[in-house]
């Protein structure tokens, strides 16, 4: 069953039926079907106090009690109830004293569906941040978390973790969009799904991430497509925003979206619209979208590679996952979870955890995070034939944090010295055979390990991954 929206009804106010139906057919088809209807005017306040309507429309010339009367008392009795109202009279003047005397927005009949729409969802969004306001604010003050078990998935014991857990429980009722940041690894997916759980949403938690989709495939694997909308179509296909429906989708790598993309998916969030391809037909979404990036966006906005609507679109609520680095709490407390996580099942006696294996493991500056560290853990323990993980049993480079073997030796780099980042040649590579070189001496320094590598240069583990496949490619064609 389709859940209600928005969670406090809609109130119509008309003394003609007819009106009403058509007003209510309106906002129906625009998603918004918590709707209740009056047609007496004396009744209104009673209305009011028993369901507490989020928005109310209210015609001004109707019999017993005209909406200039009803407009005052509405005000002093619900002044934080926007009244919009309705009336067939064009004079400017009527507009000015309404709004005057409190109204939040002026309709004349008969009105276009499409401004209907927007005037109503503007109010009720409106009201909405006011309300969410208010409850971030009652979160943030709150010491202890509502719902500790949607968080049983992150292992923390930081208190700045632990403050973006209230954030995020706060803000996870909201229909509005929410933007994770983070380096890669920090567990961004992790935090999307706590915010789906805590959403209450019926539907499912869809993820998909954004790396390496051109225009084509993100419309595609979005919005579906019919049959026979393209060469090979020979079956329609539902997109995921169809397959979130009530549920969340979440967008991963935000950053790496085409242009072409970025008004599409601006679209979704603005109007709730999109369209399958092969179809010229709109239709509107019930999911809600969380965004991830390990980028920053904001640099990106003033060279023109990401729209700044977007942006603001995405991040109406913001949360900032902080590294691994900056919580040496948790690289003791993960470090013995992913340790008791390998001999769980095993018959083999647990090593214990010496204090300098800890401590080299703090020197880490970890680009990789907590997948970085993982791996390091899983590594050390295979080196491990005695009773203490030690020092010696780590691989790493002293001043990145990342697995190599000697400083002199292994993390020399083969193609920099000390003075410059780079050396050239009297013949410049391409661009494409530099990126490619890069990828390369990544890959050699971080012994192969891909979600290191991505980290040393700045894309995400599935963008390096899918690069490594065209270079692959590119070397067998030759």
């Amino acid at each position: 069953m389709k859940p209600l929206y928005p969670e406090q009804a809609v109130m119509l106010i008309d003394d003609e039926k007819n009106i009403l139906d058509s007003l209510s057919g309106v906002l129906f088809s625009g998603g918004i079907n918590n709707i209740i209807t009056c047609t007496d005017s004396r009744k209104v306040l009673e209305l009011i106090s028993q369901h507490s309507p989020s928005l109310l429309l209210l015609d001004l010339t109707m019999p017993n009690m005209s909406g200039d009367e009803l407009l005052p008392l509405i005000r002093k009795d619900y002044p934080e109830l926007p009244v919009i109202i309705i009336t067939g009279n064009h004079e400017i003047s009527t507009a000015v004293r309404c709004m005057q005397a409190g109204a939040a927005d002026y309709l004349v009949k008969a009105i276009e569906s499409t401004k209907l729409l927007g005037v109503v969802r503007k109010n009720l969004k409106i009201r909405e941040l006011q309300e969410e306001n208010l409850k971030l604010k009652h979160g943030i003050l709150r010491g202890d978390l509502e719902n500790p078990e949607a968080f049983s998935a992150i292992l923390t014991s930081d208190k700045k973790m632990k403050l973006l857990f209230r954030y995020t429980e706060t803000v996870s009722s909201s229909l509005h969009a929410i933007l994770i940041r983070g380096e890669t690894g920090t567990g961004k997916e992790l935090f999307a799904e706590v915010i789906h759980i805590l959403s209450g949403r019926p539907g499912a938690f869809i993820t998909v991430n954004a790396a390496g989709l051109d225009d084509t495939m993100f419309s595609d694997t979005l919005f579906g497509h019919k049959k026979g909308a393209f060469s090979g179509a020979h079956e329609g296909r539902k997109g995921l925003v169809e397959k979130a429906a009530e549920g969340t989708l979440f967008l991963d790598e935000i950053g790496d979206l085409s242009a072409q993309s970025q008004i599409k998916l601006l679209r979704l969030l603005e109007n709730g619209e999109y369209y399958t391809l092969g179809s010229d037909v709109p239709r509107i979404s019930s999911c809600r979208i969380v965004t991830a990036t390990n980028r920053d966006l904001k640099p990106m906005i003033i060279d023109g590679s990401f729209r700044k609507d977007l942006y603001y679109r995405l991040s109406s609520y913001d949360i900032l996952i902080p590294p691994l680095r900056e919580r040496e709490g948790d690289i003791r407390l993960l470090t013995e979870h992913f340790v008791n996580m390998e001999f769980q099942d095993s018959i083999k006696k647990q090593p214990e955890i010496s204090t300098g294996f800890l401590t080299d493991l703090m020197s880490c500056s970890f680009p990789g995070n907590i997948r970085e560290l993982k791996s390091l853990i899983f590594s050390a323990l295979s080196r491990c034939s005695g009773k203490i993980l030690l020092p010696e049993h780590l691989n790493l480079y002293s001043d990145s944090g990342i697995n190599g073997i000697s400083p002199e030796a292994d993390q020399q780099p083969r193609s920099v010295t000390a003075n410059t980042e780079l050396i050239f040649t009297n013949t410049l590579p391409t661009l494409k055979r530099a990126a490619d070189l890069i990828v390369d001496e990544a890959m050699h320094r971080s012994k192969g390990n891909v979600s290191i590598a991505s980290g040393l240069i700045g894309i995400s583990q599935p963008a390096l991954s899918k690069r490594l496949v065209n270079m692959k490619k590119r070397a067998y064609n030759k």
